[in-house]
């Protein structure tokens, strides 16, 4: 008799509608097309432009798409974890709102964040309610309304990062299928080299707070890229070697989204060719916690029940870590 397991049994998407290309922030800061796309693989982000939006609305809709797409009760959800970093309110949890809203009426629900682990983490997270038996079905949203954290004068973030959410539907497997195995790892070093100074317990917003842009992300990207590479890379192999999987038993690398060379030193370290590695950075940025939902949705018709999928991510914190999960159905 198989342990029982969490799979996902549905996924589901939303971007905004309005795009930011390359060409476009050409006009806005001093970068351009090539240097952006050479460096960072990005032609374009999503950006949710709306007064008075925020990430719940982003999220409420990647729910309702799952919603429509799998014909799931939303009175028959259990709980509901929204994975951000950009929370529509301090204090009142963006989770709760967005289950009221999409009829998760039976739900409790709450934010987790890890910066651009917090997906990663939330599966985890996800995995061990169901495996406990306690709860049936979890929906986990990566959700983030980065746009309203970035400085679109300074050319070093803002060519990065765009708008998005991607939900999954976790629920028991008995067949084996499901999460498999996890290594989730963090180190508080992380903590100067990527960070929004201001807003926070140690320096409340005032007026000086918002003249010094300290209420906008500030990354040291030198630093950032050199621990990503090396942290994203280690933990991909590790989740590997510890469930004697070779290049041949993998599927598929689900890798976050930040920098193209990064994804791709990954694969290179787990010796994965270039067609099994999820890539959908070009049309999104750097969507933070969204990146690796966006990627099963975008993805999810080649994906076949049974496959070997490796997840990996690395956000600020700093925080990072590998997923090993078996997929659970055919779309």
């Amino acid at each position: 008799m198989n342990k029982r397991k969490a799979a996902i049994s549905a996924v589901g998407a939303y971007v905004p509608e309005y795009v930011l290309t390359n060409q476009i922030l050409e006009t806005m800061v001093d970068t351009n097309d090539e240097w952006i796309t050479s460096r960072t693989g990005i032609k374009q982000r999503h950006i949710l432009k709306e007064e008075g939006k925020g990430t719940s609305f982003l999220a409420i809709k990647a729910a309702e798409d799952l919603l429509q797409k799998s014909g799931a009760d939303p009175k028959e959800i259990d709980m509901v974890i929204v994975a951000t970093a950009t929370p529509d309110l301090p204090v009142a949890a963006t989770a709760a709102y967005v289950a009221t809203e999409i009829g998760a009426v039976n739900a409790f629900s709450y934010d987790l964040q890890a910066a651009c682990s917090s997906f990663l983490f939330g599966m985890s997270t996800a995995s061990s309610y169901i495996e406990s038996g306690r709860y049936k079905k979890i929906l986990l949203i990566g959700a983030d309304k980065m746009s309203s954290i970035i400085d679109y004068t300074d050319r070093t973030t803002c060519i990065i990062f765009g708008d998005g959410a991607g939900a999954v539907l976790f629920e028991p497997n008995e067949e084996g299928l499901g999460l498999q195995d996890e290594y989730l790892r963090s180190d508080g070093v992380g903590r100067e080299f990527l960070n929004i100074k201001a807003g926070g317990s140690i320096l409340p917003a005032s007026e000086e707070t918002v003249k010094n842009k300290q209420h906008y992300v500030f990354q040291d990207g030198k630093a950032v890229f050199k621990f990503a590479v090396s942290n994203m890379a280690d933990v991909a192999e590790r989740i590997m070697v510890r469930n004697n999987l070779t290049k041949e038993d993998v599927q598929w690398l689900v890798p976050h989204q930040a920098n193209k060379r990064i994804i791709d030193a990954t694969a290179k370290r787990v010796d994965l060719d270039t067609s099994k590695v999820m890539v959908n950075i070009q049309k999104y940025g750097n969507t933070t916690s969204a990146t690796l939902p966006l990627l099963l949705n975008d993805y999810e018709k080649q994906l076949k029940k049974g496959d070997n999928l490796i997840f990996a991510a690395f956000g600020g914190g700093f925080t990072w870590g590998s997923i090993y999960l078996k997929w659970a159905y055919n779309a």
